[in-house]
């Protein structure tokens, strides 16, 4: 299998490069770290929001790159210290708020702010985690511009993308248990596109890696899009090639079969790997 002249490599975090203990094994951190010498351009793409990326990601992998953080609602780049916020604003925070208190009263609702969690109800949950969130009325969550709204287990999430398509970005993620709803047109597949028109790289020299829903969008418009073993089916369907899990250094399987010269790369016939 042939990756020809890759100069970008997208990680999604959850259930990509940290393993079901939410952490990267050494084979995988060396796996980058290698590729980034090489001159490959690396960027962390996650749902997660940056205090929680800080606690799980390894301080090695932290200063490499781009971060992309909330699906895109929030962008630093490591190395030119270049930081683009983009929310959801408070007209549309309040109506979708609405929609959820009238279709489904006892909703819990999390809000994340530039780093910050509001959340309804003081309840522990496993979806906001590296963090003591503030706890904020509906009333006072209205008012807010956001960087991201959660719900979890809510039972109408066709319905709010149906009413709210037009305005917000929403998809369910973590087997239908959480729906996130960021910015009309922020999703990790415009934050990279824009990453490489800025920096005159074509979608084309781009490897994204994967596994749920959040990761459609990229896995259409880059050049090499992997998903792991443990991906949803939609996902794998789209896939250039599927890895091993991430039980099972899925992302070291690949890049550690990229040559030094940056250029063309055969992937040899593996039983971990397949079309």
């Amino acid at each position: 299998m042939l990756f020809q002249n890759i100069k970008v490599i997208v990680l999604d975090l959850d259930g990509t490069l940290l393993n079901n203990e939410k952490k990267v094994s050494e084979r995988n951190i060396k796996a980058v770290l290698d590729c980034h010498r090489k001159g490959i351009h690396i960027i962390f793409a996650t749902a997660r929001a940056p205090r929680s990326v800080k606690q799980f990601l390894p301080k090695e992998l932290q200063s490499i790159g781009m971060m992309v953080y909330y699906n895109g609602a929030l962008l630093r780049d490591q190395i030119t210290k270049m930081n683009y916020h983009y929310p959801i604003d408070a007209v549309h925070t309040a109506e979708i708020i609405n929609f959820v208190m009238q279709t489904q009263p006892a909703s819990f609702i999390a809000i994340e702010v530039q780093d910050t969690c509001y959340i309804n109800q003081n309840i522990k949950t496993n979806f906001i985690t590296a963090t003591k969130p503030i706890v904020m009325t509906n009333e006072e969550m209205k008012q807010r511009s956001v960087s991201k709204i959660l719900l979890h287990s809510f039972s109408h999430y066709e319905k709010l993308e149906e009413q709210f398509r037009h305005k917000v970005n929403v998809i369910c993620t973590d087997q239908n248990q959480l729906v996130q709803i960021m910015g009309r047109n922020v999703s990790k597949e415009n934050a990279v596109l824009n990453w490489c028109q800025k920096h005159e790289i074509s979608a084309k020299q781009v490897m994204a890696f994967g596994d749920d829903w959040n990761d459609i969008g990229l896995f259409k418009e880059c050049g090499y899009p992997i998903a792991m073993e443990n991906a949803i089916l939609e996902l794998k369907e789209l896939a250039y090639c599927i890895t091993d899990s991430n039980e099972e250094d899925g992302i070291a399987c690949i890049l550690e079969q990229i040559r030094s010269d940056v250029g063309e790369t055969l992937i040899g016939a593996s039983d971990s790997i397949s079309e």
